[in-house]
C-alpha cells in the first residue's frame, strides 16, 4: 500500500472505488485520485443529488419563496435542513411543493405550477420566486421556463427556474444550477452609493449567524459588504452585487462558478478564503485588506482585530490542547476547502488527522490535501458508510467530523462526533467559532460515555 490505491482485500472496497481512495505513505508513487464523477451505483454515497445541491445554496435567500416542482418527497427531503438564520423575513423557512400526483405526471404539471405560483405570490408578496425542477419534471418535460416567464410578467417580480433534475449529475451540478439562477438577478439593480472599498461574500450561508460575525469583522476594517450570497440574503442586495470591487469566496465548491461568471461579465476579481480556524480566519482578513493597498488603515485594523480576538481565546484553547494532544480525527465533509481548514484547526488543539475526505473535491484540491496530510492518512473522494466505518476502525480515530448523515456512523462505532455541516445551530466561523469548535471537540472526545462503547472495551 505504498503511495497507491488501497488494497481492496484489506479494506473491502467496492469494485470501481479503488481509484477514489489513497493512503499517503513514505516513498510511495504519486497517484491522482479520481474525482468529479457520478457516484458508483450501489455504494450508498454520502452525497446528495443535483436538486439538493441547488436547494441548499439558494435556500437562505430569505425574502424569496422556494417552490419544489415535483413529488412531495423531494420537498420533504430538503425542508429546513440548513441552520441559516435571517435578520428579517423568513420565507426561506417555509417549504412549498406542487406535490405532483399520478395524473399530473400523465397530463403534465404546468397548470398546477402556474396556480401554485399565483396563489403563493398573492399570499406572501415575496421579492422573487425560485422554482426547482426535480427528476420527474425532466422525464415528463414540463416547460417551467415558460411558466416562470408568464408569472413574472403578470406579477412583476423575478420568477427564476432552477434546472436541478436529480439524475443530471452530482451535487456539484446543483451548485452550478443555483449559480446560473443567481446570475439572472445580478446586474438588475442600481450600484449607486456603493463604496470603492466593498466586497461580496460568496458561499457563506449564515449558519447559526456566522455571516453576521464575518460581516462585522469586515465592517470594522472599513469594508462595505454589498451582498452575502446567500446567507441572510436579500433579492435587492443580490441584484446590485455587481457594484462590489471584490468577491470573497468562502465555500469554493458551491460558489466558484458564480465568482468566475461575475469576473467574466463584470470584471470583478475573486479570492478564495476560509473563515474557520484562527489561521485561516486571520488570512481571510489580511487577503481582503491587501486588495486595497491604497488604504493602509484597513490592514492596520485587520491586524488589530486578529490580535484582540486571539488574545481573548488563546488561554482557553491551550487548556483544550493539553487534554486533546495525541488524539486522532477523521474528516468527511462536503467541500475539500473546508477539509484544509479543519486539518489546520485540529493541529491547533494538538490533534492529528488520519482520514480526510470530501464529496465535491477536484484534482487540485486532492493534490493540496496530499501535501497537507501526515504520513498514513487516508484520503477519499465521495465515500460511503462502509468505507468510512472501516477506515475509522483501522486508523483508531477518536473523532469523526461530518454532517447529519455521518453522525450515526460515529455513534455506532463508539466514536466522538462533531457536526460541521449545514444543519448545526452553533457558529463555527470566526475567532469565536474556533473556540466553540474546540470546546465541542473537547466535550465530545473526552466524554466518559465512550468507556461503555464496545469499541472502547465496554460490554459487547
Amino acid at each position: 500500500m505504498k503511495g497507491k490505491e488501497m488494497d481492496t482485500q484489506n479494506i473491502n472496497l467496492l469494485e470501481g472505488r479503488e481509484k477514489q481512495v489513497y493512503e499517503k505513505t513514505a516513498g510511495g508513487a504519486e497517484v491522482d485520485i479520481a474525482c468529479e464523477k457520478t457516484s458508483l451505483s450501489g455504494s450508498v454515497s454520502q452525497r446528495a443529488c443535483v436538486f439538493c445541491g441547488s436547494r441548499v445554496v439558494l435556500y437562505p435567500v430569505a425574502d424569496a419563496i422556494h417552490i419544489v416542482h415535483g413529488p412531495i418527497g423531494c420537498a420533504a427531503y430538503t425542508w429546513d435542513i440548513r441552520g441559516a438564520v435571517s435578520s428579517g423575513p423568513e420565507l426561506h423557512r417555509l417549504s412549498f411543493s406542487t406535490d405532483l400526483q399520478e395524473m399530473d405526471v400523465i397530463y403534465g404539471g404546468e397548470k398546477k405550477l402556474y396556480r401554485s405560483l399565483i396563489e403563493l405570490i398573492d399570499q406572501y408578496q415575496p421579492n422573487a420566486a425560485f422554482i426547482y425542477s426535480t427528476c420527474i419534471i425532466g422525464l415528463i418535460g414540463d416547460d417551467i421556463d415558460a411558466v416562470c416567464k408568464k408569472v413574472a410578467k403578470e406579477k412583476g417580480i423575478p420568477v427564476l427556474p432552477v434546472h436541478s433534475e436529480g439524475f443530471k449529475g452530482t451535487k456539484k451540478d446543483g451548485y452550478k444550477a443555483a449559480c446560473l439562477a443567481l446570475m439572472k438577478l445580478i446586474g438588475q439593480g442600481s450600484t449607486e452609493g456603493i463604496s470603492k472599498y466593498s466586497i461580496n461574500i460568496l458561499g457563506e450561508f449564515n449558519l447559526a449567524g456566522e455571516a453576521w460575525i464575518i460581516r462585522e469583522y469586515y465592517e470594522k476594517m472599513g469594508i462595505e459588504v454589498v451582498a452575502t450570497m446567500t446567507g441572510d440574503g436579500r433579492i435587492d442586495a443580490i441584484r446590485r452585487s455587481h457594484g462590489a470591487s471584490l468577491n470573497v469566496v468562502q465555500c469554493s465548491g458551491s460558489m466558484t462558478t458564480l465568482a468566475k461568471e461575475m469576473e467574466e461579465k463584470y470584471g470583478i476579481p475573486f479570492i478564495r478564503v476560509s473563515y474557520f480556524g484562527f489561521e485561516d480566519m486571520s488570512k481571510s482578513l489580511y487577503d481582503v485588506a491587501q486588495h486595497f493597498p491604497e488604504r493602509p488603515d484597513i490592514m492596520e485594523k485587520a491586524k488589530e482585530i486578529v490580535r484582540d480576538e486571539i488574545r481573548k481565546y488563546y488561554p482557553e484553547m491551550q487548556k483544550f490542547k493539553a487534554a486533546l494532544a495525541g488524539k486522532k480525527a477523521a474528516i468527511y465533509v462536503g467541500g475539500a476547502f473546508k477539509t484544509f481548514s479543519l486539518i489546520k484547526a485540529l493541529r491547533t488543539i494538538g490533534m492529528s488527522v488520519v482520514l480526510a475526505g470530501s464529496q465535491t473535491g477536484n484534482q487540485q484540491d486532492y493534490k493540496n490535501l496530499k501535501e497537507m496530510c501526515d504520513e498514513g492518512t487516508v484520503i477519499v473522494d465521495d465515500s460511503n458508510p462502509v468505507e468510512l466505518s472501516k477506515f475509522i476502525l483501522e486508523k483508531e480515530a477518536d473523532l469523526l467530523i461530518g454532517g447529519v448523515k455521518e453522525r450515526p456512523i460515529a455513534f455506532k462505532l463508539g466514536v466522538a462526533f462533531c457536526d460541521h455541516n449545514h444543519e448545526r445551530k452553533i457558529p463555527l466561523a470566526g475567532f469565536i467559532g474556533m473556540y466553540y469548535f474546540a470546546r465541542e471537540v473537547y466535550e465530545s472526545v473526552m466524554s466518559p460515555v465512550w468507556q461503555f462503547a464496545p469499541r472502547k472495551g465496554g460490554a459487547q
